[in-house]
């Protein structure tokens, strides 16, 4: 409790001396729920913190002298300079991390504690998480996930009484949090948590239970943060004085001090000075450490936001047997999760139903329900629980119904997957997949047609990929699967229905990053996506005919882009068409338009044309719906008045 202690307020100094910058938030009087619980936890065990996270880390064993330089941003920082006082971590002691994002590491902790229970280790996983972060909803989608699968998990809520500036009695419509357990069949206490010695004795009892394999267990421990909500904030305090003085004098370390001196009190005055003796010369030397670090190069920045792809050969000869679409993907994943048991399935209805599309029919029979796992409704938890998964060194593939619905994922996906490795200073791995059906054509509307590649394009840490045929579908996502970064996987419902085509029976892999030409021509390029790649085809048969010889490329990877295939054919075209389903407005071929008129400008012999939905909804009326996807015509149209034959 004292190194915690002293680490807060020099932490608090050095930001006063503009040596901590941005912010940072203390733990300092919480120190009891760290330290007692902490204490009964193992190096294996996994802990996910939040914004006020240092003190966690610290009673879990991190080094202070890395904490250190992190929050002063130095290249030899616990995540090197890039994370920060809010991202604190040591994924060695399986630290994964303090979160800058209320609630979120509730989610993440599901999937760590699902990873431990696969894994068949004893080991478990702790969430901490403050009292307003009871109020979001993955706190309850987390405790229902961890109690409907019974995962090793302790939900530790540090009720501080106050978020920023606003009550916990202002905004909670339970007397207590741990009232909230008992709708999800989970035990739950509330706890004094400022006495170590009760903190200890519950969480170890807790403990204990959990590893003898009873579920989740939710403690509440009521304390009282020492200072403001961060060390930034100027903001009124509005807690009054009377409540301060009442919680000074309930201080954990005074507490504990009291009652140790209750005992042979000299002995004892002589062993706490020597504790706060040695505590200070570990504060010293964190700060020296700290102080005489370089600072992080700029040379990390790129290499710490993705893992290294692996390197993939394609097969030479595709043979003579056809497979669909989704039969492609079956196959996929029926020999990835052969290949490596570390592969499990997360979705809605995937199991015994084999999802809404057949996409996973016969995964459940073959490799069971612990490795094939329907999930709740509960996007942004079941997402959260494949990057947590993921972190704790399974290979988790989630499914997303329909991708409209990953706007319910978006924090687990942008926030957590996205930049998990960049905040631990490029160390870490995310092999996670979320793949699912986009697009439209099938007549499912606003809410279940939308093409949103765009938005993940746009996200440094992601990859995206969009196969368009049954064979780039089977290879693209054996190689998604092996990757180690986070992967959006895009299907399109169309490309479900569309033609069989050959595929090899063997496992292959498609290396990420590597366009495909679909058919070669002289005149004009195209560069289709998804469902619009086979409608250029057939846009380029008929304009062959006219005496135009047209070269489609299909990207296949949206994020990395294969430039290099793109510029080759642009350079020998000296036209481009790009095609795709996504609403133009801030779609994908902007990206494509910008990156040729740069770095190919001079080969151009007429502008880059774009050829993409309508910037309106899907609609639900099939006219209408044909009217607002680019169709095959569209495509010859905007081919001819590229040549000049229109």
């Amino acid at each position: 409790m004292l190194r915690i202690r002293r680490f807060e307020e020099t932490a608090s100094d050095l930001f006063q001396r503009g040596l901590v910058k941005g912010t940072a938030h203390s733990y300092a009087g919480q120190e009891a729920i760290a330290s007692g619980t902490c204490a009964n936890l193992k190096r294996l065990d996994y802990i996910g913190s939040y914004h006020r996270g240092h003190g966690h880390c610290i009673a879990k064993g991190a080094a202070m002298e890395r904490m250190m330089a992190e929050l002063m941003g130095k290249a030899t920082g616990s995540c090197g300079g890039l994370g920060g006082s809010m991202h604190v971590a040591d994924l060695d002691l399986h630290i994964i991390g303090a979160n800058g994002i209320v609630g979120a590491t509730m989610p993440l902790g599901t999937g760590a504690a699902l990873a431990a229970k696969l894994q068949g280790t004893d080991r478990i996983a702790v969430a901490f998480f403050g009292d307003g972060a009871a109020n979001q909803g993955v706190f309850h989608e987390a405790l229902n996930l961890a109690s409907v699968w019974t995962l090793p998990m302790l939900f530790i809520c540090e009720n501080n009484q106050y978020a920023l500036s606003t009550a916990y009695r202002q905004a909670t419509s339970v007397a207590q949090i741990a009232c909230r357990a008992a709708a999800y069949s989970v035990p739950g206490c509330t706890i004094d948590g400022n006495d170590v010695v009760e903190v200890h004795d519950v969480v170890g009892r807790a403990v204990e239970q959990i590893r003898m394999g009873s579920g989740p267990i939710l403690i509440e421990a009521m304390t009282w943060r020492s200072g403001a909500h961060s060390m930034r904030t100027n903001l009124r305090d509005p807690r009054t004085d009377a409540e301060m003085a009442n919680w000074r004098e309930n201080d954990p370390i005074r507490r504990l001090e009291r009652r140790l001196l209750l005992r042979e009190e000299a002995m004892m005055v002589a062993r706490i000075e020597e504790i706060r003796a040695a505590v200070e010369a570990e504060i010293q030397a964190a700060l020296d450490f700290a102080a005489r670090s370089p600072a992080p190069s700029p040379a990390i920045l790129e290499s710490a936001v993705y893992a290294p792809h692996q390197p993939h050969r394609e097969p030479t000869e595709r043979g003579m047997r056809e497979l669909s679409y989704v039969e492609a993907l079956n196959e996929a994943l029926h020999q990835e999760m052969a290949r490596d048991p570390e592969v499990i399935l997360l979705g809605e209805d995937i199991a015994e139903t084999g999802g809404i599309f057949q996409v996973t029919a016969g995964l459940a029979g073959r490799f069971g329900p612990e490795r094939v796992r329907d999930t709740p409704i509960s996007e942004a938890t079941f997402c959260g629980t494949g990057v947590g998964a993921a972190i704790a060194g399974l290979r988790p593939v989630v499914e997303v119904q329909i991708f409209d619905f990953v706007t319910q994922m978006m924090d687990m996906i942008v926030n957590q997957a996205a930049k998990f490795r960049f905040m631990n200073g490029g160390i870490a791995t995310v092999p996670v997949v979320i793949r699912g059906p986009q697009g439209g054509g099938i007549r499912l509307a606003a809410q279940h047609s939308q093409s949103l590649e765009a938005w993940f394009a746009h996200i440094p840490g992601l990859v995206v990929i969009a196969p368009s045929t049954p064979y780039d579908a089977k290879g693209l996502l054996a190689a998604a699967i092996r990757d180690d970064n986070p992967v959006i996987f895009l299907e399109h419902k169309m490309l479900y229905l569309g033609q069989r085509a050959a595929v090899p029976a063997e496992s292959y892999a498609i290396p990420i990053g590597k366009a495909d030409v679909k058919c070669v021509g002289e005149d004009v390029t195209i560069l289709a996506t998804q469902a619009m790649v086979e409608r250029s085809l057939s846009a380029a048969r008929i304009l062959k005919r006219e005496g135009i010889s047209v070269e489609v490329v299909d990207p296949r990877t949206i994020r990395p882009l294969d430039e290099e295939t793109i510029l080759a054919s642009v350079r020998k075209t000296n036209r481009l068409l790009i095609v795709h389903e996504a609403c133009q407005t801030g779609g994908f071929g902007a990206e494509v338009a910008a990156m040729v008129m740069e770095k190919a400008f001079d080969w151009l012999d007429a502008p880059v044309t774009r050829l993409a939905a309508r910037d309106v909804p899907m609609p639900f009326n099939d006219e209408l719906e044909n009217a607002v996807i680019p169709s095959q015509a569209a495509i010859v149209a905007a081919v001819r008045s590229i040549v000049g034959r229109n």
